[in-house]
Formats: C-alpha cells, structure tokens, sequence
C-alpha cells in the first residue's frame, strides 16, 4: 500500500510517499524558517500564507520524486490535528481535493501519533531493528513534551503517563537561545555549542528533576537562565556563552531522559522510544541510550529527518489506520486539539 502523505500543522509544508512497511520513496518539506526567524517565532498568518503558496508545488515534488502516478497511489492521509487551525485548513483542504480528483479514500492523522511512530520510518534502504509493542515513547517538541505508553500504532493504543504543565521543552530551547542572542531556532544553535562548554560552570538546576512525578517543568529553568543574564549580561565571549548552553542542555536532556526511563521501568516496558523535534538533540540521544541500556533497557531513536515535522510519519499513521479499516468523510475539519487522552493532573504519573 501507498500512501501520500501531508502536514501543514506548523511551518513545514511536507508531502510524502510512503509504504505501509515505512518504506519512504520521497519526502519533502518546504522550511518556514526563515520566514518566521526575524520575529523570533512562528507568526500563525504568515505560516499559513506560506502553506497556500508552497502545498502544490510539494505534493508534485513528492510526487515526482516517489516516481508514482494518482493510479499508483492507494490513499491520502492529511494531519488534521493538533496545530495552527488556519495551518491545519491548508493541508486539509488540499488532501480534500486531491483524495476527491484521484478517487482515494482520505483519513485524518493525529499529528502526535505521526510522531510517536517515525520510528518505523525506513529511509534510504534501511532496515534496522524495531521496537515492539507496547513502548513508551517520550515526545518533545517546540509545542508539545510528554511520555506515552504506546500498544499499538493507532490513537486509541495511546495513554498519557505524563506531560509539562508549562513550556515544551522545545520552547524552552528557543527562550533560553533568545536571551543569549543566539537566534531561532534555538535548539540546533545550542546543541551545536553546548559540547565546547563546562557544563559544571553555572548549575542550573533542572525543575522536578527529584520527583517520582512523570511530569515535566521548563519554565523554571528558563528564569534561572534569564536572571543569570539579567545580573551578569548577555555574555560577550564565545566560551561563557557555550557554558550556559552545556548547562542548560544537561539539566533538561537530563530531566528528559530519566523521566523516560522511570516511566517504562514503572510500566514494565523494555523498548522506549524518542520522537518530536527535540529527539534530533545528540545529547539527549546520547544520554537515553545510555540510561536505557543501564536499565536492561532497548533505546530507539528515529532519523533525523524523522525528528522534525514531516509528511513521511503522517502518510505512516495513516497508512497504519488504513490496515485497520478506517477511512474519514469528506466533513474532516481541522482542529487544534489533540486525539490522545490527557492524563489526570492529580496524580498523574505516580503510583
């Protein structure tokens, strides 16, 4: 089975071909960035002009690229779900009309099942090992950071074991790179300097780090960063600068990473597995693999390319709600809410 896939949630506007095994035969994603890098942000109107002007010219690249045709094509799978609603409308109605002209069934993707499932993804030929079900994944992004258990490869198989009651980790990323001048977005810029730093120099402490709680607090950290900079001024020399960031980096890839573990330990689960714009951080990477393999555990870690927003995991989900017989009306709407149950706030995350 061949599915077309399409995202416009945020600022990537991305078309995929994929197979039902995760086989990708073509993934393109037109970058917002630097649209969007002058405001330090996402500026929701200027994303979904963006979409409009680039969604066609995408899906004929990967169209293109994938060498298929609309007969060779068995569906079209759209994210629906969370997002910027005016983004969302883009991708939707464009999945709308092609789905309609082609005469392909349609199915609305929950973009954080798109995900919590790129680890499927197989680029360039390969076929490494998987994980099995259940996982538990954990999910950071510029939006979202939360830990799943996962059963199954469809929304309902999903069940929250906890989330940030604040800041993504992936927004905490951005803050903390403004305050230093280091531009947007921040996370590549700090994950790039953070190895030339000490990362004992200036301690920040990383919020509910002790806890046996499985949820999450950015907003702390980033208010140590700025009253660091607020009394002492943005540094002027490269090497305090790549200190803040290996401190900063450490404490929440730290969080991150433990929080992961504790929450598959605590679920009797033996493969976790990262997802999100975040999970591309080497550190974090780096340290999930090390603390899974301490515990007996199986880290899995996507591609790269699989990190970011993408049109490959989206065409995946939906080709995986497709297996099961699932198909969407021509009334699919966009919505900015997510699919997947939300955890309790009292207790959430403890046993």
């Amino acid at each position: 089975m061949l599915v077309l896939g399409i995202e416009s949630s945020c600022d990537e506007t991305g078309a995929a071909v994929v197979s039902d095994d995760g086989r990708v035969f073509s993934d393109v994603v037109q970058s917002q960035v630097r649209l969007h890098a002058e405001y330090g942000g996402v500026v929701p109107e200027l994303a979904s002009r963006d979409h409009v002007k680039n969604v066609t010219h995408v899906v004929r690249e990967a169209m293109t690229r994938a060498n298929a045709t609309w007969s060779s094509i068995d569906a079209v799978a759209v994210t629906n779900r969370p997002g910027l609603v005016g983004a969302l409308l883009v991708g939707v109605q464009a999945a709308k009309g092609i789905a309609w002209g082609a005469g392909k069934p349609l199915v609305g993707v929950d973009h954080l099942v798109g995900h919590l499932l790129a680890v499927f993804l197989r680029r360039d030929g390969a076929a490494g090992a998987l994980p099995q079900f259940p996982f538990v994944a954990l999910l950071a992004s510029g939006g979202h950071t939360a830990i799943y258990r996962v059963d199954g490869p469809h929304a309902g198989a999903v069940r929250e074991l906890g989330a940030t009651r604040d800041d993504a980790a992936g927004e905490a990323f951005d803050k903390v790179a403004k305050l230093l001048g280091l531009g947007y977005p921040g996370g590549p810029v700090i994950d790039r300097l953070a190895p030339q730093g000490d990362p004992a120099r200036i301690p920040f402490i990383a919020p509910m780090a002790h806890t046996k709680s499985l949820e999450f607090s950015f907003s702390g950290i980033k208010t140590q960063v700025a009253q660091w900079v607020a009394k002492n001024g943005v540094p002027k020399d490269a090497r305090t600068i790549a200190d803040i960031c290996a401190s900063f980096q450490r404490a929440v890839t730290g969080v991150l990473a433990s929080k992961l573990v504790a929450a598959a330990s605590r679920e009797g689960v033996r493969d976790v597995v990262l997802g999100g714009g975040v999970a591309a951080n080497s550190a974090l990477r780096a340290r999930t693999i090390e603390l899974a393999a301490a515990h007996g555990m199986t880290a899995f870690v996507p591609a790269l390319a699989s990190c970011t927003d993408n049109a490959a995991m989206i065409a995946y989900a939906g080709a995986m709600r497709l297996a099961r017989g699932e198909r969407d009306s021509w009334d699919l709407v966009a919505t900015s809410q997510t699919a997947l149950p939300r955890a309790t706030r009292k207790g959430r995350g403890e046993r």
